[in-house]
Parts: structure tokens; sequence; C-alpha cells
């Protein structure tokens, strides 16, 4: 198996609590996805002994502006302290707080050259921030369908900027299925964005549902990705279309190569 595999609990066994399906991931051999965690038992997590790939790295805060990002720092330095509590291995941004249904909290039609230079700004410190704490961030690229008006949402708006960055404290978590809803063309993306790599998530489209229910081919992208060298994180980021272990099948299927 070339890719460490890993899937988002908080998407599976939505009936279960979450440290009974962090254990079921770890006992399938998979690590584990989060996403916020202040509803979570953060001890009861601990004894699962699952390997913590990724979560929220912020409660509350945005890129561009001084006063988001401030709220950005302090929050991503209290989420950082409870990655190291549970061995997070990567914590994710995006370019504003998302509420509920995945909804951006700030929005904005576009985005200024003082924005971006604000956001690389913003980023240099959360950088500083890795490096003091010796964590590591990752920035995700999302769609504008499921998240109106999020800036520095696009594959290209994250590459443009964590390649601006360009510090190891900082890499992208490429997200297939939003890539494919905003730009397509996902091998080319893959090799473009591989230098900066930190972990590559995968829902087939439409419905965000495991490999193969949708039009995605995965096993080519798969093939792809080992051709150019990647052996890094690939994680299920997707609802289960029928059964949650046949869904995680159809994953390492996807992702055996």
């Amino acid at each position: 198996m070339t890719f460490q595999l890993a899937a988002c609990a908080e998407m599976l066994w939505r009936d279960r609590p979450i440290d009974w399906r962090a254990s079921r991931l770890k006992e399938m051999g998979y690590g584990v996805g989060l996403w916020n965690w202040p509803a979570w038992d953060l001890a009861r997590l601990e004894r699962t002994g699952a390997t913590f790939t990724i979560m929220n790295g912020y409660l509350q805060g945005r890129l561009a502006d001084d006063a988001g990002a401030d709220m950005l720092l302090a929050s991503a330095r209290e989420t950082a302290a409870v990655g190291k509590r549970l061995g997070v291995q990567r914590l994710n941004l995006h370019g504003t707080g998302l509420g509920d249904g995945g909804i951006p909290i700030w929005q904005t039609q576009g985005v200024t050259g003082a924005m971006w230079l604000k956001a690389r700004d913003t980023l240099m410190r959360i950088c500083d921030l890795g490096a003091e704490l010796g964590v590591t961030f990752t920035l995700e690229n999302l769609n504008l369908r499921d998240h109106p008006g999020c800036p520095f949402n696009s594959t290209a708006d994250v590459l443009a900027l964590v390649s601006a960055v360009n510090r190891p404290e900082l890499r992208i978590n490429l997200d297939l299925y939003h890539t494919q809803i905003g730009e397509g063309d996902l091998v080319r993306w893959c090799a473009a964005c591989l230098p900066f790599i930190g972990e590559v998530q995968v829902a087939d489209n439409p419905g965000r549902f495991e490999p193969g229910t949708g039009e995605i081919n995965y096993s080519v992208i798969a093939t792809a990705l080992r051709d150019m060298g990647y052996a890094g994180p690939v994680a299920l980021e997707s609802f289960a279309k029928g059964d949650e272990e046949a869904a995680l099948e159809a994953f390492r299927n996807a992702f055996t190569v």
C-alpha cells in the first residue's frame, strides 16, 4: 500500500460516539480525521490510541484583515494545544471560519491586492506559531457552491498562498472533491500542488460519498499520485452512501496501487 490512509470520523457512523468511531477506524487500519474539538471528550479520544491525522486548527478568525488575523492566531494557539494532546499531525485552516452547514461566517465577493498581502502575512505568523509549538498547519481549498463567499477558496488560491509563504510549517490540504467542483483537471492540480501537499482528501461527486459512487475515477488519480512520487496521507472525507465499512473498503481499493 503506497499511501497512509485515513478517514474523517465525523462523517461516518454519525449515530455513534466519536471515540467509538475513532476506535473502529483504528481497528480497520485507518488514521482518524476530526473537525472541531469543543464537543469532544478528549480523554476518551486519547484512550482510543488512534492516530489522529488532521483536525480543524482554529475555531474562529480569518486571513485577510487585522482583527480576523488576531482572532485566528489566538484560536490556533489554543487549538494547537489540543492537537498536541491528541498527537494530531496536521491542523487545518480555511480563508475564513465556517459556520453551520459550512457557510463562511465572513463572506466576500472579491479579494483585493491588500487582502492577498494580509493573508500572506497572517500565514507567516501562523508558521511562526507552528515553529514555536512544533506543529504543522494546512490550508484547505473549498468550493463556492458549498461555501459561498469564502475568500481564498480555490485550489489556485491556496497554492498561490502556500507557495508564496514557502515554509515547512504550512502545507496544502488538497481536497479533490472541492477541486472537482471548482476547477476539475484533478491530475494536473495534484502535480502542481505536489511540492506543498500535506494531505490529500477525497470524496466522489456528486453526493460527497465514497469513491465509485460518482464521476471521479479515483483509481486513475491514485496511480498518478503514486507515479508522481506522492506517498503521504490520503483521507476519505465523505459520507457513506450505504454501509460505512463497505465505503471504507471502496476507498481502500481505489487507493491500493
